[in-house]
């Protein structure tokens, strides 16, 4: 085994839409995945876009110096999508001599990466043209071992996704409960059970603060923070709320329910409540209840403004919800607790696999190098 020039094993493809027979829209980010493509298209002539099918690669030559990453994604799924015209679409030309996971699994590595940025070259915006990427010289291994290199790879990566899948079923077993309780359980009014927060950080002494994401979790905040000017901060404290009032922009309700065991500070933009009554009304039960997107839809429907909607606390208050018996509450809550627990291990899964291509192919690297030395 060498280093073999890539363009040798691949060559570009251009099948366009000319019949508008497909549909599924996609593009790829910087994690070489597909994507729903976030585009406006409404009027855009799709009979240009190109059509790429399992087992080609989407190739996106211009952003690889800005984000230092070669924007190479293999399109796995057996029904065809499109992609921008921009982008090119790739092929192995002989799949006896290279198979396309193998490919995919080489660009996969940091490294590739790296190098990829380092040959990207262009006065205004560093590309790495099709051309370029052809000079590639990548280690090609026989076939069969690189069989057992994806096999490996694709045996770990259908057990994470078998995991991943159980998640679905506990989801649904969740929303399913919760839809149930709508039809059959007489709706109360939620201002009856929370009221809202006040506490600020006049002492300026809380300094953990926290913004908000449209996952309706508490995050570090993307914008710088003041931390000597912290004392108009609203206090959040454990299994207490936060939501962010305006739903115009991210189309959602972002609302939060700190499971911190430490007090933390939000915007003072924020409105902050709590749950009166925690023997009538479980904080996880209500958080699962607003969880849902009909919950994200009523309240977009019933946000209001002229410059900017918002759903203000008496709408937040004016909302029916079924209360079940406390102990009907738990058993769904201890279903949601399993649920986020085993979402926490499955984002650990894929974190410990990530690494694994990069640790393949070092092993592809130094048997080259073992069998030169030999």
């Amino acid at each position: 085994m060498s280093y073999k020039r890539l363009g040798n094993y691949i060559q570009l493809v251009d099948n366009r839409n000319k019949d508008l027979q497909v549909t599924n829209l996609l593009g790829i980010n910087i994690t070489k995945n597909f994507m729903p493509s976030v585009a406006n298209v409404s009027g855009t002539d799709l009979s240009k876009y190109k059509i790429i099918q399992k087992g080609q690669f989407a190739y996106s030559a211009m952003q690889v110096g800005r984000d230092e990453t070669i924007r190479l994604a293999l399109y796995t799924d057996n029904q065809p999508a499109i992609i921008s015209p921009a982008y090119s679409v790739i092929e192995v030309i002989d799949e006896n001599e290279l198979l396309p996971e193998y490919m995919m699994m080489w660009f996969q590595r940091p490294e590739s990466d790296r190098y990829g940025w380092f040959i990207s070259d262009s006065s205004v915006r560093a590309s790495l043209e099709y051309d370029r990427l052809c000079e590639i010289e990548i280690p090609i291994p026989h076939i069969d071992e690189q069989r057992k290199y994806v096999a490996l790879y694709k045996g770990i990566l259908t057990n994470q996704k078998a995991y991943e899948s159980s998640l679905n079923d506990l989801q649904l077993i969740c929303d399913t409960y919760i839809e149930d309780l709508i039809k059959n359980e007489p709706p109360k009014i939620l201002g009856e059970y929370i009221e809202r927060t006040e506490d600020r950080n006049s002492d300026n002494k809380i300094t953990e603060v926290r913004g908000m994401s449209t996952e309706k979790k508490f995050r570090v905040p993307n914008s710088r923070v003041n931390f000597n000017k912290l004392s108009n901060y609203r206090i959040v404290k454990n299994r207490e709320f936060a939501y962010v009032p305006t739903t115009d922009t991210w189309r959602c309700l972002a609302v939060a329910l700190s499971d911190f065991n430490f007090d933390i500070v939000v915007s003072p933009i924020y409105i902050t409540f709590k749950v009166i009554n925690e023997l009538k009304l479980l904080p996880e039960y209500l958080f699962l209840f607003m969880k849902r997107e009909e919950f994200d839809r009523y309240a977009r429907f019933h946000s209001w403004g002229s410059a900017r909607e918002n759903f203000n606390w008496d709408d937040m208050c004016n909302i029916n919800i079924p209360i079940p018996s406390i102990e009907k509450q738990k058993a769904i809550v201890t279903i949601y607790h399993t649920l986020e627990a085993r979402k926490r291990i499955n984002e650990q899964l894929k974190a410990s696999i990530k690494p694994i291509c990069p640790v393949l192919m070092r092993g592809v690297v130094q048997n080259e190098l073992m069998a030169n030395a030999n």
